[in-house]
């Protein structure tokens, strides 16, 4: 299988990996989940959680993955300040600790553009 043809299976499958263990250990995705924002951390945890299940099924699938991959980079743009929130928290932790809460910052990047290409490359087809 070509690599152009694998990419959104690897997209649906990050996806679907992030999204599982939203539900598997809350407790770390809690921490990351802004203060400004209302209600309790656990729920936005499991919302988001959900959101990354349906995005990872809508990517896998032909007929819905330019439409899904648009929003996946949409959910990649929004969930940014949750890394900063993260990123800021760590400020008194152990260095590799510290260190990779730095590196998710950056990593956003790579995949809004990793998923606006699935999307580009599914235009056209149905």
């Amino acid at each position: 299988m070509p690599r152009p043809d694998r990419s959104p299976l690897l997209l649906a499958g990050l996806l679907a990996a992030a999204g599982l263990t939203h539900f598997v250990a809350p407790r770390q995705f809690d921490a990351m989940v802004p203060r400004a924002l209302p209600g309790a951390p656990r729920s936005w945890t499991y919302a988001s959680g959900a959101a990354e299940l349906a995005l990872a099924a809508g990517v896998a699938l032909p007929r819905t993955r330019r439409v899904a991959a648009r929003a996946a980079a949409a959910f990649f743009v929004g969930v940014f300040p949750a890394n900063v929130q993260m990123a800021a928290d760590c400020r008194r932790r152990p260095a590799p600790l510290k260190a990779a809460a730095l590196a998710r910052l950056p990593l956003q990047v790579p995949l809004v553009l990793w998923a606006r290409g699935v999307a580009r490359s599914g235009e056209g087809r149905s």
